[in-house]
């Protein structure tokens, strides 16, 4: 018998859990959840007053929200286009109000003598 073990491949504490030896779980409720796509996500909540279950949830496997109304699931975002730097400029300003600035600025370099 090499190294003296008399129990190999276990390790302290290891064996069989029971409720016996847990105690008694949690009272539970499992809610189902449907995305758009039609996936199920059943997540369990504490079954305990005070205690609120969402109206929506994350998909796990699309990302997108799940409702419990089967028939009627949240509908999936819409995603934003990507806006450059100019773009969000443009909303706030108009174009004569550009020229305006670009003018006044154009001659304050002038005035410091950085362009002709």
């Amino acid at each position: 018998m090499a190294g003296g073990n008399a129990i190999r491949g276990s390790r302290v504490g290891a064996g069989p859990m029971g409720e016996a030896e847990r105690g008694e779980s949690a009272p539970r409720l499992v809610v189902s959840y449907w995305c758009a796509h039609g996936h199920e996500v059943r997540p369990s909540f504490a079954d305990e007053p005070g205690v609120e279950i969402p109206e929506q949830w994350d998909c796990p496997r699309c990302g997108f929200p799940a409702g419990k109304d089967k028939d009627n699931p949240p509908a999936p975002p819409k995603a934003e286009v990507y806006k450059t730097h100019l773009a969000y400029v443009k909303e706030r300003r108009s174009d004569s109000e550009g020229a305006d600035i670009l003018k006044e600025r154009l001659s304050e370099l002038r005035g410091r003598g950085l362009i002709t």
